[in-house]
């Protein structure tokens, strides 16, 4: 089973780059976000004609998520974050897909701080750390993907000291990814390339993409037993570098189950 996350950044204005995408990614399982649509504007017909069927939260200008899975019908089991029913951000969707749990989550940005942003994504963060962990307690094969607007490591990040007061690189926000992978959960893209960049964003701004000035944001955690079955993983590079394209490339795992 080939899962990948992919932050579109407006799915309906990048509808064609997702769909060239797809065609020659062939994932199973996508985990979308960004989408920038309301709910009444994914572009679900198209991608069924693709074969991939499409669970989603939309929200209109910002935020939005979804999951498409290649001929199957994903089975939502949530479609917001537990922990403050007032979180109106569409920002967390989970469903089933063929025996696996997967997440497709966007983690917020946190800028500017310190503020009520910097402050909503630490409330964030700790909400999805306390729900990983009952969803390691059930004991069901997981994978948490998305957006998680943190550079974990000095490693991830082309230059770290250009980045120091930006929320993706706080200690408090690196302390919370660790706080993830100490539960269990395995960083799929470290797990298989433990040393050297896999930039999976490069801002717009400054020919951050020619001059490959990126950082790696988007990850794919994986519950003990779906590490295990992990063959590969990678970053579709190329899919930057395409005209119109999102500034994140997407991020794939493949899993022999």
């Amino acid at each position: 089973m080939k899962i990948a996350t992919f932050n579109i950044n407006n799915v309906v204005k990048r509808l064609d780059n997702l769909v060239s995408w797809l065609a020659e990614a062939e994932p199973d399982v996508v985990c979308l976000q960004e989408l920038k649509a309301e709910q009444g504007r994914f572009p679900a017909e198209p991608l069924a004609q693709m074969d991939y069927h499409a669970v989603w939260r939309g929200q209109r200008t910002w935020n939005g998520v979804a999951i498409l899975a290649r001929g199957a019908e994903p089975v939502v089991t949530r479609t917001a974050l537990p922990g403050d029913r007032g979180d109106s951000q569409a920002r967390y969707i989970e469903a089933a897909v063929d025996g696996v749990l997967v997440a497709s989550l966007y983690l917020p940005n946190g800028n500017p701080r310190p503020g009520p942003k910097f402050d909503y994504k630490l409330t964030w963060f700790a909400r999805l750390i306390a729900h990983a962990a009952d969803l390691r307690a059930s004991g069901a094969p997981v994978v948490l993907a998305g957006d998680y607007n943190v550079a974990p490591t000095e490693a991830d990040i082309y230059q770290p000291h250009r980045w120091q007061d930006d929320a993706l690189l706080q200690p408090e926000v690196r302390a919370a990814y660790r706080a993830l992978l100490d539960q269990g959960w395995a960083d799929a893209l470290r797990t298989v390339h433990p040393d050297g960049p896999l930039w999976t964003f490069w801002a717009y701004l400054r020919n951050r993409w020619p001059n490959d000035k990126g950082l790696r944001l988007d990850h794919l955690l994986l519950t003990p037993d779906l590490a295990e079955r992990l063959v590969d993983a990678g970053v579709d590079r190329w899919a930057r570098g395409e005209e119109n394209a999102s500034d994140h490339a997407p991020v794939w795992v493949e899993l022999d189950l």
